[in-house]
């Protein structure tokens, strides 16, 4: 069957080693001299990494065995058509799929949650710690990614263990999916499909962010967000609504001029009461 995806992906690279021949042999080591898109992003990932206690060749198995799964390879297409989308400092698939750590940490953290569902707890953690140092993100394998998820930039990125993060999330850097202090069991956020998380917003506690919801940089959120909402500040209130259905897949980071300054409800009802 044919793989879209992946044939972008190669004839990409075709044109990059042909045009920049100091890197032809990277790419044909990375990305040409395989047969599936998984087989190179297992490859490329061992690479990066494999250490002193788990070396390359092992890791790459283990990568392999992982990415076997269907649900991961459907994620992996997902997330990597989600960065092409939505980051117009992407060109291309070769960009993201070569360089962007936030993919990286991402199919990697799907590796860690396959160990962590399987029962092999201590080599799930082990992985997490390595992908945290390798790309500064730290992604607990207990939590729930789905699919179609960008990490813009990701330098940061912090997602606890009992987070659930819905299809088509997009989140910028510095982003915080944390608790609240020493509460245990499930004690993260609920992130649901189309929503945008700004750069160093900070969303702490079981809470819900609903479906198409905004979260703008720098906002800490400690109470739910209704669907459809854009919300702002220290703590984060109520700005209005987003200008889209998903704000996620627009990525526009701008709280709308016309909401900064809109009455909120409970002003409203006291303003008709007097």
């Amino acid at each position: 069957m044919s793989d879209t995806i992946w044939e972008k992906l190669r004839e990409e690279s075709r044109q990059k080693a042909d045009s920049e021949p100091i890197l032809a042999s990277y790419l044909h080591a990375t990305i040409l001299n395989h047969r599936r898109l998984e087989d190179a992003l297992a490859f490329h990932l061992a690479s990066k990494l494999s250490g002193a206690n788990l070396p390359a060749m092992t890791i790459h198995a283990l990568i392999r065995e992982a990415f076997a799964t269907e649900l991961i390879q459907q994620s992996i297409r997902q997330d990597l058509e989600a960065v092409l989308k939505r980051d117009p400092a992407s060109r291309g698939l070769s960009e993201p799929f070569l360089h962007y750590k936030g993919f990286h940490a991402l199919e990697a953290y799907r590796v860690s949650h396959w160990l962590w569902e399987a029962n092999r707890q201590a080599l799930a953690c082990y992985l997490q710690n390595r992908i945290s140092e390798v790309f500064a993100v730290d992604i607990h394998p207990a939590a729930r990614l789905g699919k179609g998820i960008l990490m813009d930039h990701a330098t940061g990125i912090v997602i606890g263990e009992t987070s659930v993060v819905d299809d088509d999330v997009s989140m910028l850097h510095e982003v915080t999916l944390g608790g609240t202090g020493k509460t245990t069991g499930d004690r993260h956020p609920k992130v649901r499909r189309g929503v945008l998380i700004g750069a160093g917003a900070k969303i702490l506690g079981n809470i819900e962010i609903g479906e198409g919801s905004k979260v703008a940089a720098g906002s800490v959120v400690l109470t739910d967000v209704p669907p459809h909402t854009t919300v702002a500040g220290v703590p984060a209130v109520v700005m209005g609504t987003p200008g889209s259905e998903q704000p996620s897949l627009e990525m526009d980071q701008r709280i709308e001029a016309s909401r900064l300054n809109a009455p909120s409800a409970a002003q409203e009802k006291r303003s008709v009461e007097r």
